[in-house]
């Protein structure tokens, strides 16, 4: 193995997004050099933000697991510099509104609000109603564990965790094996039905949604203030001040493999990084698909790619508009609307969400509201099938639509909006090579089984898979945790600790010298 010159092993990090920072801070905590590099022009991956007309638009959070300071994934979060105990965070008492002809709900982060409500509404589903409850009460204990990849678990692990999730597999059992869709034909309420399939895709397996729910019910699901980007921009600057080496607009070509062992990685203009240990943090489809030869591909992942059915992924046709900020429509609420074909579908329901909760959002008396129509595998392969011509057309007949959508459910916005910007599937896979634009990884559907990889490769000994692709369905946790799991495995290969901290680089420099 190649040394640097200051006698530290060389880990090369491919992609500069959250599970890429995550992976080089805890690298560099462990003592190791680092070094990532990302194709685009700044940090954060899929977890970024963009201005128009000087407004600011956000990409990722709608709410962050992890944001309750006992829990693991918050010392996640506060170790990579992403969250800190004086993180503020912003005044959002729901998870959203459904509206219905004319009736709305509210899912309250206080649940006992909720059952309220929703029983005053449809006192026809009471009984469901409560069991509905119940059961968001019980996924409370379903916390992301990030301590350590579960292969390296004990005993005295599974029993934590037993006592401490004692009542979930109740949920699992009841929700585990159902969509949403089917959960929803539960309620006798139309109103309820659409408040349950509204917030994820209704092929979803029925727990998912009771899960996100109970996260943000718990405090476990806050939206830190400064939106997604800044939080990239945190963690930047938390692995610099680390003595990390960023470098940007540095696409990678290949991962060179020689005897079982990853010598670097040569990228698109032709240099070339040597490594002792590369961490790709990318999309898998890209992974194997191109930085690796998909013989190296695991094959239950290979297995989920062959079965999209089974296995769908999820984007959006997305819109920003700026309006007064006198609107209150609510932060997220999810609206009737006149059918609209999008990609290959038609849609009857969107949501509108308001920005206004924080300063970043605010510019000239006016708030950024933004609204999303779910798009999948199918919508994807419509708007790649198109001419750049016709992509642009497309485009514009959506936002027009979409406007008028808008000011028929609010009708004092007629006049008040201005378009910011919209993006489609597409915009995430230029962007972030993202397998059919999906935001976040494989659906976890009743039909589908969970994908959790081990992070190591058969057949290359110093590479370590980090990113949302290491476990269904992806997201924020998922992939800064994976950075940490990954630079733990490199630790238990080299018979080390896998405790990580502050401390550890200095332990390893003392031993170095």
């Amino acid at each position: 193995m190649k040394k640097t010159v200051n006698g530290k092993e060389k880990v090369v990090v491919i992609g500069g997004g959250i599970a890429g920072l995550s992976a080089g801070i805890y690298a560099l905590l462990a003592g190791f050099e680092v070094e990532i590099y990302e194709k685009n022009a700044i940090p954060g991956g899929e977890c970024i933000g963009w201005n128009r007309q000087g407004y600011h638009i956000d990409n990722c959070i709608h709410w962050l697991t992890g944001t309750r300071k006992d829990t693991e994934m918050y010392d996640v979060w506060k170790t990579v510099g992403a969250l800190s105990d004086d993180t503020e965070y912003a005044k959002i008492d729901a998870f959203y509104t459904s509206t219905y002809e004319g009736q709305s709900v509210t899912l309250w982060n206080d649940l006992q609000r909720t059952e309220e409500e929703l029983i005053r509404v449809a006192p026809e589903d009471t009984d469901e109603i409560r069991k509905f409850i119940r059961y968001v009460e019980y996924s409370k204990q379903c916390l992301f564990p990030a301590k350590k990849p579960m292969e390296m678990w004990g005993i005295k692990d599974y029993i934590s965790m037993g006592k401490n999730m004692a009542d979930f597999p109740k949920v699992l059992k009841e929700f585990g094996k159902i969509s949403l869709e089917d959960y929803a034909k539960r309620f006798k309420s139309p109103l309820l039905q659409k408040m349950v399939c509204d917030y994820l895709p209704k092929s979803y397996t029925a727990y998912s949604f009771l899960v996100s729910y109970a996260t943000m019910a718990d405090g476990n699901g806050n939206i830190p203030m400064g939106a997604s980007l800044q939080m990239s921009l945190r963690m930047e600057k938390r692995f610099k001040e680390l003595g990390g080496k960023i470098c940007y607009n540095k696409g990678a070509e290949k991962i060179v493999v020689e005897k079982k062992m990853a010598t670097g990685v040569r990228f698109q203009d032709g240099t070339f990084a040597e490594a002792d240990y590369v961490i790709p943090t990318v999309d898998t489809h890209l992974l194997f698909g191109k930085l690796l030869s998909g013989d190296y591909m695991p094959k239950k992942l290979k297995a989920a790619y062959d079965a999209p059915k089974n296995y769908p992924v999820t984007s959006g046709f997305q819109v920003a508009f700026a309006v007064s900020e006198d609107f209150s429509g609510g932060e997220t609420v999810f609206i009737d609307m006149d059918t609209l074909h999008v990609g290959a579908n038609d849609f009857d329901r969107m949501y509108v969400k308001s920005y206004g909760y924080d300063p970043i959002f605010r510019k000239d008396g006016k708030q950024v509201i933004q609204t999303c129509i779910t798009q999948s595998d199918d919508d994807f392969a419509f708007w790649k099938s198109l001419s750049k011509e016709e992509y642009e057309k497309e485009k514009e007949r959506l936002v027009k639509e979409i406007e008028r959508r808008i000011v028929k459910a609010f009708p004092e916005l007629e006049g008040d909006l201005l378009f910011l910007d919209a993006w489609t599937p597409l915009t995430y896979e230029r962007y972030c090579n993202a397998y059919h634009g999906s935001y976040m990884s494989f659906i976890t559907t009743p039909a589908g089984k969970q994908i959790r990889m081990k992070g190591q490769l058969k057949g290359i000994k110093n590479l370590y898979v980090a990113g949302q692709w290491t476990s269904s369905p992806g997201g924020l946790p998922v992939a800064a945790a994976s950075g940490k799991f990954a630079v733990q495995r490199i630790l238990k290969k080299q018979k080390r600790s896998i405790e990580i901290s502050d401390q550890t680089s200095v332990t390893v420099a003392e031993c170095n010298l």
